[in-house]
Protein backbone atom coordinates (compact mmCIF):
# COMPACT_ATOMS: atom_id res chain seq x y z
CA UNK A 1 0.00 0.00 0.00
CA UNK A 2 0.70 3.88 -0.72
CA UNK A 3 1.69 5.42 2.64
CA UNK A 4 1.78 8.97 2.81
CA UNK A 5 5.32 10.05 3.33
CA UNK A 6 5.00 13.48 5.48
CA UNK A 7 1.51 14.13 8.02
CA UNK A 8 -0.30 17.60 6.75
CA UNK A 9 -3.17 19.57 5.63
CA UNK A 10 -4.26 18.29 2.28
CA UNK A 11 -6.15 19.68 -0.96
CA UNK A 12 -6.99 17.94 -3.70
CA UNK A 13 -9.12 19.03 -7.15
CA UNK A 14 -11.16 17.30 -9.30
CA UNK A 15 -9.27 17.21 -13.13
CA UNK A 16 -10.71 19.03 -16.39
CA UNK A 17 -11.57 22.37 -14.18
CA UNK A 18 -14.29 20.88 -13.19
CA UNK A 19 -16.20 22.53 -10.34
CA UNK A 20 -19.84 21.55 -9.77
CA UNK A 21 -21.46 22.58 -6.45
CA UNK A 22 -21.29 19.24 -5.32
CA UNK A 23 -19.56 15.65 -6.54
CA UNK A 24 -19.10 12.50 -5.16
CA UNK A 25 -16.80 10.42 -5.71
CA UNK A 26 -16.79 6.37 -5.45
CA UNK A 27 -16.09 5.14 -1.85
CA UNK A 28 -16.89 2.22 -1.25
CA UNK A 29 -16.19 -1.14 -3.65
CA UNK A 30 -19.62 -2.69 -4.43
CA UNK A 31 -21.43 -4.46 -7.86
CA UNK A 32 -22.62 -1.54 -9.80
CA UNK A 33 -19.45 0.23 -8.86
CA UNK A 34 -16.41 -1.31 -8.14
CA UNK A 35 -13.21 0.16 -6.59
CA UNK A 36 -10.16 -1.77 -6.49
CA UNK A 37 -6.66 -1.62 -5.67
CA UNK A 38 -4.30 -3.75 -7.06
CA UNK A 39 -1.84 -4.83 -3.96
CA UNK A 40 2.11 -5.03 -5.78
CA UNK A 41 2.75 -7.19 -3.44
CA UNK A 42 0.23 -10.06 -3.58
CA UNK A 43 -1.09 -9.24 -7.35
CA UNK A 44 -4.83 -9.09 -5.90
CA UNK A 45 -7.69 -6.91 -6.78
CA UNK A 46 -8.28 -5.43 -2.98
CA UNK A 47 -12.17 -4.11 -2.21
CA UNK A 48 -11.42 -0.53 -0.97
CA UNK A 49 -13.95 1.10 1.26
CA UNK A 50 -13.41 4.33 3.47
CA UNK A 51 -14.50 4.23 6.85
CA UNK A 52 -13.40 7.17 9.62
CA UNK A 53 -12.85 5.33 12.02
CA UNK A 54 -9.94 2.37 10.49
CA UNK A 55 -6.79 3.04 9.77
CA UNK A 56 -6.71 0.94 6.85
CA UNK A 57 -8.40 1.47 3.22
CA UNK A 58 -9.41 -1.98 3.03
CA UNK A 59 -12.45 -3.64 3.34
CA UNK A 60 -10.96 -6.89 4.04
CA UNK A 61 -9.02 -4.95 7.16
CA UNK A 62 -11.92 -3.62 8.48
CA UNK A 63 -14.92 -5.14 10.75
CA UNK A 64 -18.88 -4.65 11.67
CA UNK A 65 -18.28 -0.84 13.22
CA UNK A 66 -17.37 0.36 10.24
CA UNK A 67 -18.40 4.42 9.95
CA UNK A 68 -18.79 4.61 6.07
CA UNK A 69 -19.10 8.18 4.87
CA UNK A 70 -19.20 10.12 1.22
CA UNK A 71 -16.65 11.33 -0.34
CA UNK A 72 -17.70 15.05 -1.36
CA UNK A 73 -16.03 17.60 -3.53
CA UNK A 74 -17.24 21.09 -3.09
CA UNK A 75 -16.85 23.59 -6.23
CA UNK A 76 -14.11 21.05 -7.32
CA UNK A 77 -12.74 21.09 -4.19
CA UNK A 78 -11.66 18.95 -1.09
CA UNK A 79 -10.06 20.09 1.75
CA UNK A 80 -8.63 17.33 4.23
CA UNK A 81 -7.32 18.12 7.91
CA UNK A 82 -4.22 16.40 8.99
CA UNK A 83 -6.10 14.75 11.56
CA UNK A 84 -7.96 12.92 9.10
CA UNK A 85 -5.07 10.55 8.18
CA UNK A 86 -7.64 7.51 7.17
CA UNK A 87 -9.02 9.19 4.42
CA UNK A 88 -5.45 10.90 3.11
CA UNK A 89 -4.58 7.19 3.30
CA UNK A 90 -8.10 6.38 1.16
CA UNK A 91 -7.44 9.13 -1.29
CA UNK A 92 -3.73 8.51 -1.87
CA UNK A 93 -4.24 4.60 -3.75
CA UNK A 94 -8.13 5.70 -5.04
CA UNK A 95 -7.95 4.86 -8.59
CA UNK A 96 -9.55 7.90 -9.66
CA UNK A 97 -6.63 10.04 -8.48
CA UNK A 98 -4.21 11.24 -11.25
CA UNK A 99 -1.06 10.26 -9.09
CA UNK A 100 -2.54 6.45 -10.03
CA UNK A 101 -3.44 7.51 -13.48
CA UNK A 102 -6.77 8.19 -12.94
CA UNK A 103 -8.45 10.84 -14.68
CA UNK A 104 -11.23 12.58 -11.68
CA UNK A 105 -9.25 14.08 -9.09
CA UNK A 106 -5.45 15.56 -8.18
CA UNK A 107 -3.85 16.31 -5.25
CA UNK A 108 -3.27 20.01 -5.21
CA UNK A 109 0.55 21.27 -3.64
CA UNK A 110 1.73 25.13 -3.82
CA UNK A 111 5.00 24.33 -3.41
CA UNK A 112 4.82 21.96 -6.86
CA UNK A 113 2.72 24.43 -8.68
CA UNK A 114 4.96 27.21 -7.77
CA UNK A 115 8.18 25.32 -8.43
CA UNK A 116 6.65 24.86 -12.18
CA UNK A 117 5.12 28.46 -12.61
CA UNK A 118 8.38 29.38 -11.81
CA UNK A 119 10.21 26.95 -14.50
CA UNK A 120 7.65 28.27 -17.04
CA UNK A 121 8.69 31.64 -16.36
CA UNK A 122 12.26 30.58 -16.67
CA UNK A 123 11.52 29.39 -19.63
CA UNK A 124 9.37 32.28 -21.25
CA UNK A 125 12.88 33.98 -19.78
CA UNK A 126 15.12 32.15 -22.37
CA UNK A 127 13.01 31.93 -25.33
CA UNK A 128 12.94 35.78 -25.14
CA UNK A 129 16.50 36.38 -24.73
CA UNK A 130 16.90 34.10 -27.35
CA UNK A 131 14.59 36.13 -30.07
CA UNK A 132 16.68 39.21 -28.96
CA UNK A 133 19.65 37.84 -29.49
CA UNK A 134 18.77 36.56 -33.38
CA UNK A 135 21.01 37.72 -36.36
CA UNK A 136 18.04 39.17 -38.76
CA UNK A 137 18.28 35.86 -41.73
CA UNK A 138 17.91 34.03 -38.69
CA UNK A 139 15.06 36.52 -37.63
CA UNK A 140 13.40 35.78 -40.90
CA UNK A 141 13.41 32.51 -41.17
CA UNK A 142 11.90 31.95 -37.96
CA UNK A 143 9.27 34.78 -38.61
CA UNK A 144 8.41 33.28 -42.06
CA UNK A 145 7.66 29.80 -40.32
CA UNK A 146 5.65 30.97 -36.99
CA UNK A 147 4.08 34.52 -38.14
CA UNK A 148 0.81 34.89 -40.43
CA UNK A 149 0.80 37.42 -42.88
CA UNK A 150 3.82 38.88 -46.02
CA UNK A 151 7.06 38.77 -43.30
CA UNK A 152 8.63 40.49 -46.14
CA UNK A 153 5.95 43.40 -46.27
CA UNK A 154 6.69 44.29 -42.40
CA UNK A 155 9.56 46.20 -40.66
CA UNK A 156 12.25 44.46 -39.04
CA UNK A 157 10.74 46.35 -35.48
CA UNK A 158 7.70 44.42 -36.83
CA UNK A 159 9.01 41.13 -36.92
CA UNK A 160 10.57 41.09 -34.21
CA UNK A 161 8.05 42.41 -31.90
CA UNK A 162 6.07 39.91 -33.28
CA UNK A 163 8.24 36.97 -32.88
CA UNK A 164 8.98 37.95 -29.62
CA UNK A 165 5.74 37.69 -28.49
CA UNK A 166 5.83 34.54 -30.43
CA UNK A 167 8.59 33.31 -27.92
CA UNK A 168 7.01 34.33 -25.20
CA UNK A 169 3.34 32.83 -26.21
CA UNK A 170 5.20 29.83 -27.09
CA UNK A 171 8.77 28.99 -25.64
CA UNK A 172 9.59 25.38 -25.83
CA UNK A 173 8.20 25.32 -29.67
CA UNK A 174 10.72 28.36 -30.38
CA UNK A 175 13.32 27.25 -28.65
CA UNK A 176 13.51 23.66 -30.30
CA UNK A 177 13.69 25.81 -33.86
CA UNK A 178 16.21 27.82 -33.00
CA UNK A 179 18.00 24.57 -32.26
CA UNK A 180 16.70 22.36 -35.07
CA UNK A 181 19.67 21.68 -37.86
CA UNK A 182 16.67 21.85 -40.29
CA UNK A 183 15.49 25.00 -40.02
CA UNK A 184 16.89 26.39 -42.76
CA UNK A 185 15.13 23.72 -44.90
CA UNK A 186 11.68 24.72 -43.07
CA UNK A 187 12.54 28.69 -43.80
CA UNK A 188 12.78 27.69 -47.43
CA UNK A 189 9.84 26.03 -47.73
CA UNK A 190 7.88 28.39 -45.87
CA UNK A 191 9.12 30.99 -48.00
CA UNK A 192 8.58 29.00 -51.63
CA UNK A 193 4.48 28.80 -50.07
CA UNK A 194 4.53 32.27 -49.01
CA UNK A 195 5.94 33.85 -52.66
CA UNK A 196 3.79 31.06 -54.46
CA UNK A 197 6.79 29.45 -55.40
CA UNK A 198 4.68 26.39 -55.19
CA UNK A 199 0.88 26.13 -54.49
CA UNK A 200 -1.00 24.01 -52.51
CA UNK A 201 -4.43 23.01 -53.70
CA UNK A 202 -6.91 21.70 -51.79
CA UNK A 203 -4.87 21.92 -48.54
CA UNK A 204 -3.53 18.69 -49.68
CA UNK A 205 -1.50 18.55 -52.94
CA UNK A 206 1.97 20.51 -53.49
CA UNK A 207 2.43 21.85 -56.94
CA UNK A 208 5.77 23.58 -58.19
CA UNK A 209 4.29 27.23 -59.90
CA UNK A 210 7.40 28.07 -62.19
CA UNK A 211 6.97 29.52 -65.66
CA UNK A 212 7.84 26.05 -67.00
CA UNK A 213 6.61 23.84 -64.64
CA UNK A 214 3.18 22.85 -63.18
CA UNK A 215 3.86 19.73 -62.12
CA UNK A 216 2.62 18.14 -59.17
CA UNK A 217 5.42 17.75 -56.08
CA UNK A 218 3.59 15.80 -53.62
CA UNK A 219 0.35 15.09 -51.88
CA UNK A 220 0.74 16.37 -48.01
CA UNK A 221 0.71 12.95 -45.78
CA UNK A 222 -2.57 13.07 -43.35
CA UNK A 223 -1.95 15.15 -39.70
CA UNK A 224 0.97 16.90 -41.51
CA UNK A 225 1.48 20.72 -42.46
CA UNK A 226 1.85 21.47 -45.57
CA UNK A 227 5.10 23.49 -44.23
CA UNK A 228 6.60 20.09 -42.93
CA UNK A 229 5.90 17.96 -45.82
CA UNK A 230 7.81 20.29 -48.06
CA UNK A 231 10.77 20.47 -46.10
CA UNK A 232 10.56 16.97 -45.44
CA UNK A 233 10.73 16.19 -49.80
CA UNK A 234 13.34 19.29 -49.85
CA UNK A 235 15.73 16.88 -47.40
CA UNK A 236 15.26 14.20 -49.70
CA UNK A 237 17.09 13.20 -52.85
CA UNK A 238 14.47 13.87 -54.84
CA UNK A 239 13.89 17.01 -53.30
CA UNK A 240 17.81 18.37 -53.58
CA UNK A 241 17.56 20.43 -57.09
CA UNK A 242 14.72 22.46 -56.03
CA UNK A 243 16.10 22.88 -52.97
CA UNK A 244 19.32 24.25 -54.33
CA UNK A 245 16.91 26.42 -56.50
CA UNK A 246 15.21 28.03 -53.72
CA UNK A 247 18.94 28.59 -52.18
CA UNK A 248 19.35 30.61 -55.33
CA UNK A 249 16.37 32.17 -55.51
CA UNK A 250 15.80 33.49 -51.98
CA UNK A 251 19.83 34.29 -51.60
CA UNK A 252 20.21 37.47 -49.62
Amino acid sequence: MKKQIELKDRTYVLSNDMAPLSMYIASKDGRRSRLLYNDPETGRNRSMRYSRNHASPFLDEQDDTAIVEPIIFLEGVLNVPKTDKSKQDFLAIHPGNEANGGAVFFEYDPEVEAQSRMEELDLRTDAIIAAKQLDLNTMLGLARTFLRGNVDKMSTAEVKYDLMRYAENHPSEFLDAIGDPDMELNNLASRAIQEKVVTIRGDKDIFYNLADNKKKILTVPFGMKPVDALSSWLHSDEGLDFFKVLENMFAE
